[in-house]
């Protein structure tokens, strides 16, 4: 049996992170990860170049049962923490837009720092292991793994969310928080794009490819970046962020105009081109192939401009910035970015990590019901619960 100090269970983000800074205390550290590459889901996140944190990160920007419990680790590690960190390691980084730091090269320079930061301090990381059973002691745990069994005195539990299962994505996190008499927060796929009823996809599968800037709102929140029309339904940034705010069943609004005034405009266009057809005036304004769709998919009369009269221009133009579109549901956990609910809070110490009645089990990073929005928050979340687990193992 090997005995360390502390074990971690996964090695992405939050489980890598941790692990240095146990380790750079002194203690001896062993992280354990079923699958047979190390950081999957860094490596493939941001498009391949991690979005590895956020210049404007605040609580706010986090969704939780407890908006109050990510305070403490995102004030006590903070995104510019981070930076630094990565600024030693001389990686070069952009910001993309809204705060968003992406690496120039690659999200492997990423990966690389971890494993940088556990080898530098002497964190063990073992790959393709299978945990079988863990067992309480009465001064720590007990593990049998396909590598062996493991003695410690620390257990962090790092394993992530359910999304991404083709990246071994599992529901371990959560049996061992039930194991050990921990509630769980109903899990959904967050940041995930949208699928629609047939009667709404057999038309805007038409539009595949076609991005707008556009405002979504659900449920009193709204985000104001681009959709995507895909072939199967609706993703983009603005589409994503609003999914974790969204419940099956309701609507979503679209404004699909929304740095401007779209009636102001066309009354504008009806002085200066009367004769100009309905769909001339709006592809100023969206792409053409869009206009053609749009007109039939609202059931627009298409004719000259000075034929509308009294309100009609102003109701065309709530046709698109009023759009509400009801969702069948999301992609799912298949494509979806994060994982919502989760091991809940109120069980654990938001200064340590630490479940508050299972002496030295922790739970760090997405399995924790703390999800953040896209763009960096969720890595963010990642290194600041890490650091403080690491403070304490």
């Amino acid at each position: 049996m090997q005995q360390v100090d502390v074990v971690i269970i996964g090695a992405g983000a939050a489980g890598l992170f941790c692990a240095a800074q146990a380790a750079k205390r002194g203690r001896t550290v062993v992280v354990l990860d079923h699958a047979k590459r190390i950081g999957g889901k860094i490596l493939m996140s941001g498009g391949g170049r991690c979005n590895f944190t956020n210049m404007y990160v605040e609580p706010a920007n986090f969704l939780s049962d407890n908006p109050h419990f990510c305070k403490s680790a995102l004030s006590r590690y903070s995104q510019w923490d981070f930076i630094g960190l990565v600024s030693e390691y001389g990686i070069a980084y952009h910001e993309k837009t809204l705060g968003q730091l992406f690496c120039d090269d690659s999200a492997k320079q990423i990966v690389n720092l971890l494993l940088g930061e556990c080898d530098k301090t002497g964190a063990k990381v073992l790959s393709s292991c299978t945990i079988t059973e863990i067992e309480k002691q009465s001064s720590g745990f007990v593990l049998q793994s396909s590598l062996g069994a493991f003695e410690c005195e620390s257990l962090v539990v790092a394993t992530g969310g359910l999304s991404m299962p083709k990246l071994g994505a599992s529901p371990f996190g959560y049996k061992i928080a039930e194991q050990f008499g921990l509630r769980v927060k109903p899990t959904r796929a967050g940041l995930v794009p949208f699928t629609l009823h047939d009667h709404d996809k057999n038309v805007l599968a038409d539009l595949s490819g076609i991005s707008l800037e556009a405002s979504a709102e659900a449920n009193n929140t709204v985000f104001n970046e681009n959709i995507l029309f895909t072939h199967r339904g609706l993703s983009g940034p603005a589409v994503l962020q609003i999914s974790s705010f969204w419940h099956p069943g309701q609507d979503v609004c679209f404004n699909l105009y929304p740095s401007g005034d779209l009636h102001q405009e066309l009354l504008q266009a009806q002085i200066q081109s009367p004769d100009a057809q309905l769909s001339t005036a709006l592809s100023k304004f969206y792409p053409k192939r869009f206009v053609q769709t749009a007109i039939g998919y609202f059931a627009l009369d298409n004719k000259p401009l000075r034929q509308y009269q009294g309100k009609q221009l102003q109701q065309i133009a709530e046709v698109f910035t009023q759009w509400r579109l009801k969702p069948n549901g999301t992609e799912g956990y298949r494509t979806a970015e994060v994982t919502l609910g989760g091991v809940d809070t109120d069980q654990l110490s938001s200064k340590t990590m630490m479940a508050k009645d299972v002496e030295g089990l922790y739970f760090i990073g997405e399995v924790v019901d703390v999800t953040g929005w896209l763009g960096g928050y969720n890595f963010q979340w990642a290194w600041s619960s890490g650091w403080v687990a690491g403070q304490e193992v």
